[in-house]
C-alpha cells in the first residue's frame, strides 16, 4: 500500500470514528459494547466450557523475547518451610508489556500518530508518570462481548501463514462463509494466522522483523462491521510493513484512528478444536486487564466461554 493510499484510508477511518458518540463513559469502538450487547453475548454460552486465549508467560530469553518476564521468589527464606508454624511463599513478577512473545492488550494511549492519540487527544497526555487519558483504566470493568474466531490457515488449507504473509478483507469474508459465522457490531474479533503454532513447531524467531498479520486495508472490514476489539496470535501487523515509513499501520488504523483495543500474541490452539467440536465459531468472551493506573497496556488472559 502506498503512503498516499494509507493516508487516505487513515483519514476515512478517522472520520468514521469521529461520528461515534461516547456511551456509558466508553469512547471509540468500546461505545458499541452497550449493556444490551453484553447481555445478548451471554446467550452464546451453551456448554459452559471455558478456554483460555493466552499463552504462558515467557521467562527465558529468546529471539522474539530479548527482555523476558522476570519471576522470582521473595520468600520464605532458606529452611523456613520445614519449620513449625505459619509461613508464606511469596514472589515478584515484572515484564515488558509490549513484547513479541507474551499475550497482552494495547490501550488506546499506546499509539501516537501525527502527535495525537485516538480522538485528537494530544500526545502530551502521556507523561513520565503515566498516561492521563485513554489508558488501560478504560477497561477497569473488563471487556465482555461476543467473540468470533476466524481461522485463516484453515481457510487456505495450511497449518500457519508464513512470516510476511498478510490477511486481506477477502480472507476474512471467505473465512466467515467457510465457518458459517458473521462478524457484527460490538464483536470481539479474533484472527488466527497460526503464529503461535509455528512457534511451537519450529521454535521462536525474530518476530519483530518477520511475521504474518493483517493487511492495512483489512481494517476497513473491522470498521464496516463495527468490531469493538481485535485479537491476533501474532502482532496483528505484518512484518515487513505493508506501508513504507509506517512500521505498524494496523495499529495506527485500529487503535489511533478507530479506537479499537488490540490484543497481541494470543494463542488459539486450544480454542480451535473446542469450536470445531461445538460446531460454531462464536462464544462469550471475557477479558480482564490488570487495573494499572495510567498504563499503556496490560498482560491479559481472555477467556472464551462456549
Amino acid at each position: 500500500m502506498s503512503a498516499h493510499d494509507f493516508r487516505a484510508l487513515y483519514e476515512r477511518l478517522r472520520s468514521r470514528a469521529a461520528a461515534l458518540p461516547a456511551v456509558h463513559g466508553r469512547c471509540g469502538a468500546l461505545s458499541r459494547l452497550t449493556p444490551e450487547w453484553v447481555a445478548a453475548a451471554a446467550g452464546e454460552v451453551r456448554l459452559g466450557r471455558t478456554v483460555s486465549l493466552a499463552a504462558p508467560i515467557e521467562t527465558v530469553c529468546g529471539p522474539d523475547d530479548p527482555e523476558p518476564a522476570v519471576h522470582r521468589m521473595t520468600g520464605p527464606g532458606p529452611g523456613v518451610l520445614g519449620s513449625e508454624g505459619l509461613h508464606f511463599a511469596t514472589d515478584r513478577f515484572a515484564m515488558n508489556v509490549h513484547g513479541d512473545a507474551d499475550s497482552h492488550l494495547d490501550a488506546l494511549c499506546h499509539v501516537v500518530f501525527d502527535g495525537e492519540l485516538h480522538g485528537g487527544v494530544p500526545a502530551s497526555s502521556v507523561t513520565a508518570e503515566g498516561a492521563r487519558a485513554l489508558s488501560v483504566d478504560l477497561l477497569g470493568d473488563g471487556l465482555v462481548g461476543r467473540g468470533v474466531l476466524l481461522d485463516i490457515p484453515a481457510l487456505r488449507g495450511v497449518s500457519w501463514l508464513e512470516p510476511g504473509d498478510r490477511v486481506t478483507s477477502g480472507d476474512l469474508r471467505a473465512a466467515e462463509a467457510a465457518q458459517g459465522v458473521r462478524v457484527g457490531p460490538g464483536d470481539l474479533l479474533f484472527v488466527r494466522t497460526g503464529h503461535r503454532l509455528r512457534r511451537i513447531e519450529l521454535g521462536p524467531w525474530d518476530a519483530a522483523t518477520a511475521r504474518a498479520g493483517l493487511h492495512p486495508a483489512a481494517v476497513e472490514f473491522l470498521a464496516g462491521r463495527g468490531v469493538a476489539a481485535l485479537g491476533g496470535d501474532g502482532n496483528n501487523d505484518s512484518a515487513p510493513s505493508a506501508v513504507e515509513d509506517v512500521a505498524f499501520p494496523v495499529h495506527v488504523l485500529a487503535i489511533q484512528a478507530l479506537g479499537i483495543h488490540l490484543m497481541d500474541y494470543l494463542q488459539f490452539e486450544d480454542l480451535v478444536p473446542a469450536c470445531a467440536a461445538a460446531g460454531r465459531w462464536s462464544f462469550l468472551c471475557v477479558v480482564a486487564p490488570l487495573r494499572l493506573t495510567g498504563a499503556t497496556g496490560s498482560p491479559v488472559n481472555p477467556i472464551a466461554v462456549l
